[in-house]
């Protein structure tokens, strides 16, 4: 059992690098360009899709993820080795959070981009967007609790 917390472990710690690497060093590059290009490279809208296609690859990883998270923590509740609710909630925190990012921000954002550029400047539009930045913090969160929570369990 102590491989597989392992094991969880690193695909946790793996679900935060990547979306650090997509929101903080990914995300400033794309959506100014003009810092190391220089100006007129590219329009807000054009790093807007290059930016969507950068999180539809996050996609596949956290959603893999949360649902490895799912697994371990129902299969460990229902081996009661170390058993945690705390863990459990915040796993299925995780699952929500993803797939509310995955499922319904991101279709949104892709079907105003596939509408024109003037359907991502409207006040909808940069509510949802907002809206998913936040959802992405706060699975961000649960997850880095989830990480600290079950290595302080596979140290006890």
């Amino acid at each position: 059992m102590k491989s597989l917390t392992s094991l969880y472990l690193m695909v946790l710690g793996v679900a935060l690098g990547v979306e650090i690497a997509a929101g903080a060093f990914v995300a400033p590059v794309i959506f100014f360009p003009q810092k190391y290009l220089g100006e007129g490279v590219l329009t807000h809208f054009q790093s807007g899709i290059l930016m969507t296609q950068v999180f539809l690859k996050t996609n596949l990883v956290i959603g893999f993820i949360a649902l490895y998270s799912m697994i371990f923590e129902v299969q460990t509740t229902m081996a009661r080795k170390r058993n945690d609710m705390l863990s459990f909630f915040l796993s299925l925190g995780c699952a929500i959070a993803t797939g509310l990012f995955i499922f319904y921000y991101t279709p949104f954002i892709i079907h105003a981009q596939q509408l024109g550029a003037e359907h991502t400047t409207g006040e909808a539009f940069l509510r949802m967007h907002k809206q998913s930045e936040l959802v992405m913090k706060v699975l961000m969160g649960f997850q880095l609790i989830l990480f600290l929570r079950r290595g302080w369990l596979a140290q006890r």
